[in-house]
């Protein structure tokens, strides 16, 4: 009898998640409607709905006139059911940009506040520095801080789950082994730790160029760092340390060259962007700027040899990875658009050994703080699916 008793209860349990999963993705459903995507009974259906609306994840949101019979009830989730915020945190650098940008969204994804600021994390502990942030946060959606259920962090650097650290870090105090625990401590949530490059792949996916490709990889060209996420049909390869796509790392001489040893970076990075623009007499402040004047000169010698050099990291990418798509990303792809990828297309039809269709992304926000989102949004689900299966 325990067995059947227990077998009740899980099945109770998936019904309810498999209903709540509906209902988070389109939303405003009728009870047919919700009979029909998940072939459960009338009956069992109304049940569950009673205790989604019962536990406050679900509400009635309004009534369809537009059949015979009663007015049905319109369901959707209960968007102040769980909220969740997601902190960028930047290395500037020569960028000038803010070094945090943050945003709240709620259940369904809708933002409830967002705001850039500059924080100078010499003088200030990265925990104490997070807590302000997502308390800044919650005043302005005017929140309350145990409905936080998730605050996802993108750093530009690599983080290892094994040991909980951010590695290849340059932003003061990120790099310091057990930092994020004592940032989850300090938050007292959840706390999802992921490279800036792997979330902008996601907000690629989610929202792009990505979304219809049955996987890609994503050439980051920051104002300063460069990177590069591998999506494998919607699943990122993170590596044993975290540290897969640090490719600005990759030297391009050998040890025992005569020559001073250069990587990636050097080549195609932000001060070598600005270098570059200086020697073809192109102003700007930023590498972002002097990208967007060349793209809207009729031609030039600086567009041409930025794109061999991009050239040369994807020839590395599309050698090891042989991806079908290779999205150019990062405020350097999306100050230079299509001109940029025109050149970047015909250089790379010279250097690269393999083949690979090129696109720039279509994403014009802050992709990293979306994919952030992105993130954050889908760990608070899947918890409060995972909750009521295991109730």
């Amino acid at each position: 009898m325990t067995r059947l008793a227990g077998s009740s209860k899980l099945l109770r349990a998936m019904n309810e998640s498999a209903a709540l999963a509906h209902l988070l993705d389109p939303g405003m459903l009728t009870r047919s409607d919700l009979r029909k995507l998940t072939a459960l009974s009338t009956p069992t259906i109304s049940e569950v709905l009673r205790r989604l609306t019962d536990a406050g994840l679900v509400n009635v949101v309004g009534h369809n006139s537009g059949r015979p019979g009663p007015n049905a009830e319109i369901y959707a989730a209960n968007p102040e059911a769980a909220f969740t915020a997601a902190v960028s945190v930047r290395d500037i650098g020569t960028s000038g940009t803010p070094s945090v940008t943050a945003a709240l969204c709620d259940l369904t994804g809708t933002v409830r506040a967002r705001f850039d600021s500059r924080v100078d994390f010499l003088a200030t502990h990265p925990a104490d520095a997070l807590v302000d942030v997502v308390a800044r946060l919650r005043e302005e959606a005017l929140v309350p801080a145990d409905r936080i259920r998730h605050v996802q962090l993108g750093v530009p650097g690599s983080y290892d789950p094994r040991t909980e650290t951010i590695r290849h870090v340059d932003v003061p105090g990120f790099g310091r082994a057990g930092l994020v625990p004592e940032i989850a401590a300090a938050l007292g949530t959840h706390i999802g730790v992921d490279n800036d490059v792997n979330l902008a792949a996601v907000a690629e996916r989610n929202r792009g160029t990505g979304r219809e490709a049955d996987g890609f990889a994503l050439l980051w060209i920051g104002q300063d760092g460069l990177g590069l996420a591998i999506d494998i049909n919607g699943s990122l390869i993170r590596g044993a340390r975290g540290g897969a796509g640090e490719i600005g790392y990759m030297p391009l001489y050998s040890p025992d060259s005569t020559h001073r040893k250069l990587d990636l970076q050097d080549l195609f990075g932000g001060a070598a962007i600005l270098e570059l623009a200086r020697d073809n007499g192109i102003a700007g402040e930023t590498p972002a700027d002097v990208v967007r004047a060349a793209a809207n000169l009729p031609s030039g010698e600086f567009l041409t040899t930025l794109a061999d050099r991009i050239a040369v990291g994807l020839a590395a990418v599309t050698a090891v990875l042989d991806p079908y798509l290779v999205v150019l990303a990062g405020p350097i792809a999306q100050a230079g658009g299509d001109t940029l990828l025109a050149a970047v297309t015909a250089a790379a039809r010279r250097t690269a050994p393999l083949e690979s269709s090129l696109a720039v992304t279509t994403i014009d926000d802050d992709a990293v703080l979306l994919g952030a989102l992105d993130a954050g949004l889908t760990a608070v689900r899947e918890a409060l699916i995972t909750a009521i299966r295991d109730s």
